[in-house]
């Protein structure tokens, strides 16, 4: 099997940068914080997210010793692919992952498997970016388009905004999975075959330096689109529903000192830590995840919305006959609620 994820503490930029570390280290440095729980009180937490921007709140979290005082020991791991991240669920190889939710609806369709979203986290953060010397959706036509897996982790979107402009998968242009936003980055600064793909931050902040384009942001060539958030296996969550919403509760406050404009240079550090990030990309970065109409939700609010529109896209691009199936089916919203509770508005 693919492995799981990589440490906390690697680097963000590329791939050949990661540095590893042992996990315990990890959970030593939360526990020195931990207050007022007893480090042996602390709950031993494994989350997978994607090496990009959108874990500036895991990060931030750990740091400041915010899941600590929520009672966890998190120990935060990075995949490289959306793939990777599905199976390391499964296994049990940790027990949330904070990443795009239709990877949670693939595992609950495709593999049968049982899997509960608990709540959302932002829109995407996407930009369609490409070479240079493309104009418009339809100069794709006879060109490779990259992606991370090409049933989750945005292809269907791509595959849906170049539908619209008559561009059919297979017979009008060619998808190629390359991984995670940080090497599909890689793929488009390094092969100029590779005509374009979906970018978060802060690759798509840094592809326009190497001189790539955008042709939009997707939330508004597509609409409300609910992207990421946390998902686990069902079974484990009701046997564990105190650490869920012990960790929801954490992972909004981790992200509400993300967006108060009060710790902007602590986040800057962080980013320009775990990412390598310059201080002008760093600064770049920030204010797009901060901006909010296209960055993080206030304290990670579920979108029916944004949820009913990624279940009716992946209908039409899958081809699957009949009414998208009700959000019911997937998603349990008690756990953020009973969390949201325990925290100060």
């Amino acid at each position: 099997m693919a492995r799981a994820g990589n440490r906390e503490n690697q680097g963000w930029s590329m791939p050949g940068q990661c540095k590893s570390m042992l996990a315990g280290a990890l959970i030593a440095a939360a526990a020195l914080t931990a207050t007022p729980a007893r480090a042996a009180d602390l709950v031993r937490l494994r989350v997978n997210a994607f090496p990009n921007a959108k874990a500036l709140p895991l990060h931030a979290g750990i740091a400041k010793g915010i899941f600590a005082r929520h009672g966890l020991a998190l120990e935060l791991q990075l995949t490289e692919n959306s793939k990777s991240q599905r199976e390391g669920l499964a296994s049990g190889a940790f027990e949330i992952a904070q990443a795009a939710l239709d990877n949670a609806v693939a595992m609950i369709e495709v593999a049968k498997q049982d899997v509960v979203i608990l709540s959302g986290g932002d829109s995407g953060m996407n930009e369609f970016i490409v070479q240079p010397e493309i104009s418009s959706f339809a100069d794709l036509k006879g060109r490779t388009v990259i992606v991370d897996a090409p049933d989750t982790a945005y292809a269907l979107q791509a595959k849906k905004i170049l539908l619209r402009a008559g561009l059919h998968e297979g017979a009008d242009y060619t998808v190629k999975p390359v991984g995670a936003v940080v090497y599909r980055y890689k793929a488009l600064i390094e092969d100029k075959g590779n005509a374009a793909g979906i970018l978060n931050l802060p690759f798509n902040i840094q592809a326009e330096g190497h001189g790539l384009k955008s042709l939009g942001r997707l939330i508004d060539l597509l609409g409300p689109y609910q992207a990421a958030g946390a998902f686990a296996m069902r079974p484990w969550v009701a046997q564990h529903a105190d650490a869920v919403e012990r960790y929801l509760a954490a992972y909004v406050e981790s992200l509400r000192f993300v967006r108060d404009p009060a710790n902007k240079t602590e986040c800057l550090a962080l980013l320009r830590d775990k990412l390598k990030l310059t201080d002008s990309a760093a600064a770049l970065t920030y204010a797009q995840l901060t901006d909010p109409g296209f960055g993080f939700t206030p304290d990670a609010k579920f979108s029916q919305e944004g949820f009913r529109n990624m279940l009716a896209l992946r209908a039409e691009i899958e081809r699957k006959a009949g009414a998208p199936t009700a959000p019911e089916k997937y998603v349990d919203l008690g756990y953020y609620e009973r969390a949201m509770r325990k925290l100060a508005p």
